[in-house]
């Protein structure tokens, strides 16, 4: 190569000076890698022929090996010439993605990475290099050299944009303070003095400003004051703005009287769950008027973002931790309290008077009180992001409080959660770096004699806690949360403050180190290594498992010790590993789980699999996404639209569909159903790729509303989804997938008389409820008309004809006056075939609604998590989803969006958020479960045969031999019978995150006669039949030989009838004389004689 002239035999005249081309110079190549990698990313790519033979012999490859050995070599060192180094921000250290690093006189920038690194090739030589980044002062910095043979290593520092002004640095001609080399030989020397190594041995931040100089003291706060509402929000919103790389600021809710209950998130990214990082938090002035808690949480945001870069412990704990602080969760309450309070009420309730530590959800005590505002946001919030620990900071004691909070008995006695240990570790973690709280004696002044041993308790060993926060968090959540108490004062004076945050800060930091010890790791798919969520982790021994993030990454914390690890999920094998807990690090302990065999029973071979299509596993793959790891979350945020909420009346709705079909013509058809009883139209809108045509492959969602007029929530919250619908189609790609793949039918409203006469902001009334005739539509549908006692409305009877159109796969029905999901049946019974199913399906609903699955005190009939058998709720026959469930053959689930039928219009924009993921979920939901194809054995498709589920539940395949069946995650069994061929079986494993299980099921013929082997029978038919031919024969053989004989025989006998007469009468009177007894007989005793014989 390096003498230019290859010699190859298909262009011998081809020469390349040094052995190298420019690209174009030699022939054009449009669309080559090289030049997308150099024009689009920060990557240096050149193409190398090594050969004027493409697919030389084998015999070849050691020469060519031979050759090019040194070279390759070579080529990768030239990776580390140039200059390489970090871009910071200048106030906090913090690194700085995506900063354009600009080479003067080289048109070609590049950009820095997630930690802020950069590398740029160079030729040797002197360079003016500069730091530009959106929001910053560019930095440059002159007179740069590159030597041959070693990297540069130049960081920048850059300062926030304050004016436009350019600042430049020349480098010192005698020193390298600002630019270093490094050994090419060590390009990226490890040292602790320059990287950071976070607890699980990771090694990937960028190094501190100054790290080389000796190390200084923290900076600590310097304005301690009581912060009101308003302060405290400016302050929260400066250190969010000033510190945008670790320290991201949001809401989980708002309190009664309106106020943000603010979250900071500080993290090195903190906008986002990572996997295999812990999620902390800090939860602050959960009664109004212990504000302690309050100011220590905004010192500590405080302390974390200015010492974040320069602080190894504060930048260690930021990198290696998602830390949540919350620092008032009842800003209500503070406003109302007064400096100077050290054992008094006042403020210590939210603003409707309810303590908030006793509104909890508990195990052993029924909270009858109202949920409060403030209480449903934290429950949705810490149901959303998978805590492993937290600390409420309270105010009135010293020291720190563990579950359980309350007993069985309700008195005070100790009373132990399964991970005591646990907790008295943690709690001691705290308690130790404590100067007072570890010795015991709290507060001596207010309540003589009370004494803690280490400055820790069992929560009702102390006194009894129903509802409370810290109970609820282990319970429901994976979060182990204990309550501090950090001070006798519940509010102190001001100038106080400063000795609270000496006592506290090592403690406070101290805490946080805890989440880093017991076990970590991720459950995974042995297959493709996708991880499991919603996977169980069980420690032999302990009564509390923990489960799995969306990614399949766990936290369980731990005493030191081994301990036996289980891990579990559904339509998975089990697996065990022993784990060490270590005192001072996180043992990580990861589970590669194997499917469960689906192998089918013995009796019955297995049939084909499905033909794998590209497009048909990306589609899965899309699926999987959306289950997992937040997608559908992301879909939610990616199609956020404008919206203007009202009621619409009967004829808007019907202009608003007709106006999607006239928009979006491609993908809508809208048809009348029918119509009411005052002749309003039943309309049903299609939204499909191709909704005009029949696709029996693609399953068939439907959405129904308003069956109750006075419940025109579901009405509208399917126009929005409709509409949502359709104007994302084609613009985002999610949305387009869904509905190339789904034939979604939209009924807004079913009585629409009822909606007529209802009126709006009436929560409880049942004007609107039935149609123009009086009657309540879901008590309507009777599939026997043996259980009708009078004809069925028109509305019912429109509906009914359209479930029974076979091929629905799902049915969703939107209703008011609870917050809840009820599955089949509303009628009275005993057993349910596919109760899994049906219950799994409501569960999804309401596991994707932020408030559904939390339950709400003030609605009727809650239901565990949201979800209700319908009978439970309110028990009646002739509903809508029973119906659909038996005749229709397609299961149907109800949901309530709220407790108030016929809310004021202000709340619709509320609820089309808190529904808009649910409805979504419903859409991916109806790929999942199994589907397949039913054909026989020379490939013809079998329409209408019977697939049994779990020996229960029945569905029917559609044209082209298609049936598709939701069930709940797990194992499950599929019988197929189709008259004339053999009953088949199979088995198949069903995800909660996966698109449906594809089969094909292939019949043989029935080879079955009367349930017996068709060859036995046609044996034994043709041997009776054999049979009866040779007796015929043999008959016919002896009757014919009699017939000889009775010509001589009986020719006497017949000329003497009458005698037979008089014999024949005699006899009947009982006379045992032969009258024969002389005649001629003949010898041969035919068959004639001995009957006669036998009579005498």
């Amino acid at each position: 190569m390096s003498t230019g002239q290859p010699n190859c035999t298909d262009h011998p005249e081809e020469t390349f000076h040094d052995g190298i081309t420019n690209g174009a110079r030699w022939y054009d190549v449009p669309g080559g890698m090289q030049d997308y990698n150099y024009i689009h990313g920060n990557c240096l790519e050149v193409t190398m022929e090594l050969s004027c033979c493409k697919y030389p012999p084998a015999s070849q490859l050691q020469r060519e090996w031979d050759m090019n050995r040194e070279s390759l070599i070579a080529y990768m060192e030239k990776v580390h010439i140039g200059v390489r180094g970090y871009v910071m921000d200048a106030n906090n250290g913090s690194a700085l993605p995506d900063v354009n690093i600009v080479v003067a006189g080289i048109n070609h920038n590049l950009t820095t990475g997630r930690y802020g690194d950069y590398y740029r090739l160079l030729l040797p030589g002197h360079y003016n290099i500069s730091a530009v980044a959106p929001g910053y002062t560019p930095k440059t910095v002159y007179d740069i050299q590159v030597t041959d043979g070693k990297a540069t290593e130049l960081n920048f520092a850059v300062e926030p944009l304050v004016a436009g002004v350019t600042v430049t640095t020349r480098a010192p001609p005698s020193t390298q303070s600002t630019a270093r080399t490094t050994p090419h030989s060590s390009p990226t020397p490890r040292s602790t003095g320059n990287r950071l190594v976070t607890p699980d041995g990771n090694d990937s931040q960028p190094p501190l400003v100054g790290a080389e100089e000796e190390v200084q003291p923290p900076l600590q706060p310097q304005d301690f004051r009581h912060h009101n509402y308003a302060d405290m929000e400016l302050f929260l919103r400066k250190h969010a703005s000033k510190f945008p790389a670790i320290a991201y600021l949001t809401s989980i809710g708002q309190s009664v009287e309106g106020r943000e209950l603010y979250v900071m998130v500080i993290s090195d990214n903190p906008k986002v769950h990572e996997p295999g990082e812990p999620e902390f938090k800090y939860v602050g002035n959960m009664h109004g008027n212990e504000v302690v808690g309050r100011e220590l949480l905004l010192n500590l945001i405080e302390y974390l973002c200015r010492n974040y870069g320069s602080d190894p412990e504060v930048t260690q704990l930021v990198n290696s931790t998602r830390i949540h602080i919350m620092p008032s969760m009842n800003p209500d309450g503070y406003e109302v309290a007064r400096e100077g309070d050290v054992s008094g009420y006042t403020g210590r309730n939210n603003s409707n008077n309810f303590d908030l530590n006793r509104n909890f959800p508990d195990q052993f005590v029924s909270i009858t009180e109202p949920r409060q505002p403030e209480t449903v946001a934290m429950m949705i919030w810490l149901k959303s992001i998978p805590f492993v620990l937290s600390a409420n900071l309270h105010g009135g004691s010293l020291v720190v409080n563990y579950p359980y909070d309350d007993d069985k008995e309700g008195v005070s006695e100790y009373s132990k959660c399964p991970d005591d240990e646990v907790f008295q570790q943690v709690s001691k973690a705290y308690s130790q770096e404590n100067p007072l709280m570890h010795k015991g004696h709290p507060c001596e002044d207010l309540y003589q004699g009370e004494y803690f041993g280490e400055g820790i308790t069992n929560g009702a060993n102390w006194y009894n806690v129903p509802g409370g926060m810290q109970d609820w968090n282990y319970l429901n959540t994976n979060c182990f949360e204990v309550t501090i108490e950090l001070g006798c004062s519940k509010f102190p004076m001001e100038k106080e403050l400063p000795s609270y945050w000496e006592q506290n800060r090592h403690a406070m930091l101290q805490f946080i180190q805890q989440v880093h010890r017991g076990v970590k790791g991720t459950v995974s798919d042995i297959r493709d290594g996708s991880g499991i969520p919603n996977a169980t982790i069980s420690v032999e021994g302990i009564d509390h498992n923990v489960t799995t993030a969306q990614n399949g990454d766990y936290w369980r914390l731990l005493v030191p010790g081994t301990f036996r690890l289980i891990a579990s999920a559904r339509g998975y094998t089990p697996m065990k590993i022993y784990g060490t807990s270590t005192k001072d690090r996180v043992e990580v302990v990861d589970f590669k789980l194997t499917r469960v065999d689906a192998e089918p029973k013995s009796q019955s071979p297995k049939g084909p699999l499905a033909t794998r299509d590209p497009s048909v596993e990306e589609f899965e793959s899309f699926i999987k996404d959306l289950s997992l790891g937040g997608g559908l979350d992301e879909l939610v945020r990616s199609t956020a639209m404008q919206n203007s909420f009202r009621y619409r009346s009967y004829k808007e709705m019907a202009e608003f569909l007709r106006g999607l079909t006239l928009n979006f013509p491609k993908i809508t058809s809208l048809r009348s159903l029918g119509q009411s009883v005052e002749f309003r139209t039943i309309w049903a809108l299609e939204i499909s790729n191709r909704p005009e045509e029949a696709e029996p492959s693609e399953p068939k969602i439907r959405f129904v509303g308003g069956i109750h007029g006075n419940a025109p929530v579901g009405t509208e919250l399917l126009l929005e989804f409709a509409a949502f619908l359709c104007i994302n189609y084609g613009k985002n790609p999610a949305i387009t997938k869904l509905i190339n793949k789904t034939r979604i039918v939209i009924l807004p409203s079913i009585n629409p008389d009822g909606r007529v006469r209802a009126r709006e902001k009436q929560c409880t009334s049942t004007l609107g409820m039935t149609n123009a005739n009086g009657k309540d539509l879901d008590t309507d549908f009777f599939g026997n008309a043996s259980q009708r006692v009078m004809e069925a409305q028109t509305e019912t009877r429109a509906v009914m004809e359209l479930i029974l159109e076979r091929g629905q796969t799902l049915s969703v029905s939107l209703d008011g006056g609870a917050l809840l999901a009820t599955y089949p049946y509303d009628k009275p019974v005993q057993t349910l075939e596919n109760e899994g199913t049906l219950k799994y399906l409501a569960n999804v609903y309401a596991r994707n609604h932020p408030k559904m699955h939390l339950g709400d005190p003030g609605c009727p009939s809650n239901g565990q998590d949201g979800v209700l058998r319908a009978a439970e709720r309110q028990s009646h026959m002739g509903s809508m989803k029973d119906f659909s469930v038996d005749f229709g053959h397609c299961p149907e689930i109800t949901v309530y969006t709220g407790c108030c039928f016929f809310p004021p219009a202000n709340q619709l924009a509320t609820l089309w958020a808190e529904n808009k993921k649910a409805l979504l979920s419903m859409l991916v939901e109806a790929h999942k479960g199994v589907r397949g194809v039913v054909k026989d054995k020379r490939g013809k498709p079998i329409a209408g045969a019977m697939i049994v589920l779990n020996g229960g539940v029945r569905v029917y395949t559609a044209e082209g031999g298609f049936f598709h069946a939701l069930l709940a995650p797990g194992n499950h069994n599929i019988e197929a019978i189709a008259d004339g061929y053999q009953q088949q079986r199979q088995e198949v494993v069903v995800s909660s995150y996966e698109a449906a299980s594809s089969i094909i099921i292939e019949f043989d013929m029935d080879n079955s006669i009367f349930g017996l082997p068709r060859e036995f029978v046609v044996a034994a038919a043709a041997a009776s039949m054999t049979a009866l031919v040779v007796t015929a024969c043999i008959i016919w053989c002896v009757c014919s030989a009699k017939s000889n004989q009775e010509k001589d025989g009986f020719h006497r006998l017949r000329q003497h009838r009458d005698d037979y007469e008089d014999e024949i009468r005699l006899t009947s009177m009982g006379s045992k004389k032969s009258l024969l007894g002389h005649e001629f007989q003949d010898e041969s005793e035919s068959d004639e004689e001995t009957l006669y014989a036998n009579k005498l």
